[in-house]
């Protein structure tokens, strides 16, 4: 299950994983946002153990997504060692995401 990642903890979960690290950046009331919600969960299952999956509320941690320049949302930002390796704005498939992290491990 994607870990719920927050203004406070982001630092800890992310930045600081030893593995690599998925970020769905979204919010409740955006639709294409509850479109991914689906395949960020298998993705959370089917990498366990080999990547942290977590999900950020922009509405909820406003100063994360800023850093980060989250404009448009669904954002998924991809990280390794603590720095973005990668990213894919708006709705994508499962095969587009599972590719990217591939790349990362």
């Amino acid at each position: 299950m994607a870990i719920a990642v927050n203004d406070s903890n982001f630092e800890e979960i992310v930045l600081k994983s030893e593995k690599p690290v998925v970020v769905d950046f979204g919010a409740e009331w955006c639709g294409p946002c509850k479109m991914i919600a689906p395949i960020i969960e298998e993705l959370s299952k089917d990498y366990e153990g080999r990547v942290v999956v977590g999900k950020v509320d922009v509405d909820e941690s406003s100063e994360v997504a800023g850093k980060y320049g989250i404009r448009n949302i669904p954002t998924v930002l991809f990280f390794k060692g603590g720095e973005i390796v990668d990213k894919n704005v708006g709705g994508t498939t499962k095969k587009v995401l599972a590719a990217k992290i591939d790349a990362m491990l």
